[in-house]
This record gives structure tokens, C-alpha cells and sequence, in this order.
């Protein structure tokens, strides 16, 4: 006779919280017992800070040229059918 398994009602959701909270805790316990100074550290996380914002900045206009692109390829592909 099968027995159909559960969880405890724990869903993918719960499993995949759990993953990112253990991820962030054990990100600032390796910041914290790193064995670099605080000022370095400091300006590393702002460092990483600055490349994200830059890397986000670009994203808004990539976007633009990706759609300018799709649509004058479905212009074309209109055109020709």
C-alpha cells in the first residue's frame, strides 16, 4: 500500500525562504569574521555597491534597444508575409 508523502505543510516557498535567510545570515557572518580590517571591508561592500548601481543604471536602456529591436524585426517579418 502506497503512503502518500507530505511535508508537514512546509511548501517549496517555506524550503526556499529558509535557503535565502541562511544565505544572508551566514554572507554578514563571513563579513564580520573575515580577516580583513573594517575599513577595507567597508570599502568593499561600497565598491560592490557602486558596480550594482552602475550595471542596474544600464539596464533600463538596454531594455529600450531590445525592444526597438524586436519590433523592427516583426516590422520586417510582417512586411515580407
Amino acid at each position: 500500500m502506497m503512503r502518500e508523502h507530505t511535508n508537514g505543510g512546509a511548501g517549496a516557498g517555506s524550503v526556499l525562504l529558509a535557503f535565502l535567510t541562511g544565505a544572508a545570515i551566514g554572507g554578514v557572518v563571513a563579513l564580520l569574521l573575515a580577516p580583513r580590517s573594517g575599513e577595507e571591508t567597508r570599502r568593499r561592500i561600497f565598491e560592490f555597491g557602486e558596480d550594482a548601481k552602475e550595471k542596474l543604471g544600464k539596464v533600463p536602456v538596454a531594455v529600450r534597444e531590445a525592444e526597438k529591436a524586436a519590433v523592427s524585426a516583426f516590422n520586417d517579418t510582417m512586411k515580407k508575409a
